[in-house]
């Protein structure tokens, strides 16, 4: 009998493919959906899995993103209840003064009636969006977007340089609000009120700025800036099979979503889109090569991990396309959302990453100087 791989069974850091994988699979089946109860379990079990699986001392993005749904969830009430749109209900809960406006703003309005069904129709809106900035959030919690941009094609790495930075900037700016915040109360200043959260703004910019200054320094001590040979050839033909590429994709996507566009507009265009981008990447990474350095293996934790985000994402893809019961909840007249144990089955197949990934190797000492 063969020895068991070693990284099968030791402590070690999961694939960051495949915890986005994960993420963007859950991201997925809450963008699909607004039943409250859906996007809770989602929510529930994307921090189950960060609880269970982050690493010590990595970012924990998750509650972050959190609080930045809840923001969005309170913005989508706040708007649907001066502006209106949306659903128009019938119990109207009470009214604001209303603003005249011209005719060409049919749908908007600046004040009126505010109705019961309105009101929820945008907080099912919000949740949604909120559980979807919560997928994110866990998976840059479990999976630092740095790791997973040794894997991004050499054609890409500048724009997968500057999703990384932009992924991670937000993170770090709550973190060092809560450092400046907590350095302020040990000086003795109570930290709540409007001109203490200006107060903190400076030292916080401050920071930031400190830290690009260092970002750009150490990519320069790195070699970011290279010259990379390219011939005027490859360079024409790799962007005209970018500039045809992108507009294949797009009008696919378009011929996909419009049911009165021809059918060539459809799939054939999008399959035709695809490869052109393909051989574009293809063609760019032959004149910018990239080395390889210890790369994480993919093994069955890797493939259970993204399959149990993308069942989820298939069930309530396929839910919503068939128009299941529980998928949009009825707002008119209101009533309580169903609640589909098929798709709840569904939901709770992505917490498997909490027992099959395996288990970072800081937080198994952890747990193993606990015990």
């Amino acid at each position: 009998m063969s020895p068991r791989p070693a990284h099968a069974s030791l402590p070690r850091l999961l694939h960051p493919a495949a915890w986005w994988l994960w993420g963007l699979g859950l991201a997925a089946a809450a963008s699909r959906t607004t039943n409250p109860v859906l996007l809770v379990l989602i929510v529930v079990v994307a921090g189950w899995v960060v609880l269970e699986r982050r690493e010590v001392g990595a970012t924990n993005a998750f509650v972050p993103f959190l609080v930045i749904g809840l923001v969005a969830i309170a913005l989508r009430v706040v708007m649907v209840t001066l502006l209106g749109g949306g659903v128009t209900g019938r119990v109207v809960i009470f009214r604001l003064p209303e603003i005249p406006l011209p005719e060409w703003t049919s749908g908007v309005r600046l004040g009126g009636a505010v109705t019961l069904e309105g009101l929820v129709a945008a907080a099912y809106e919000g949740m949604r969006l909120a559980a979807v900035l919560a997928c994110l959030g866990a998976t840059n919690a479990l999976a630092s977007p740095r790791r997973l941009l040794r894997y991004v094609p050499a054609t890409l790495y500048e724009v997968g340089t500057a999703v990384v930075v932009a992924l991670t900037f937000a993170p770090q700016l709550v973190e060092d609000a809560t450092r400046v915040r907590g350095a302020r109360r040990l000086r003795g200043h109570s930290g709540k009120g409007l001109r203490e959260m200006g107060r903190l703004a400076v030292p916080v910019l401050v920071g930031a700025l400190e830290r690009s200054l260092s970002l750009a320094a150490s990519m320069e001590s790195r070699g970011y800036g290279r010259v990379v040979r390219r011939t005027t050839s490859s360079t024409r033909l790799a962007g005209a099979l970018t500039l045809f590429g992108l507009l294949g994709v797009v009008i696919g996507l378009y011929g996909l979503l419009d049911a009165t566009s021809p059918a060539v507009l459809g799939a054939p265009l999008l399959v035709a889109g695809a490869v052109c981008s393909g051989a574009a990447l293809a063609v760019g990474a032959r004149r910018d090569p990239r080395t390889r350095y210890r790369r994480d293996p993919w093994a069955a934790p890797e493939w259970l991990v993204a399959a149990s985000g993308a069942v989820p994402a298939a069930a309530l893809s396929v839910a919503a396309g068939l128009s299941w019961d529980g998928v949009v909840p009825q707002q008119v007249p209101l009533a309580l959302p169903a609640v589909p144990l098929a798709l709840v089955a569904a939901v709770a197949v992505g917490a498997l990453p909490a027992w099959v990934a395996p288990v970072p190797p800081l937080l198994a000492q952890t747990r193993e100087a606990k015990a």
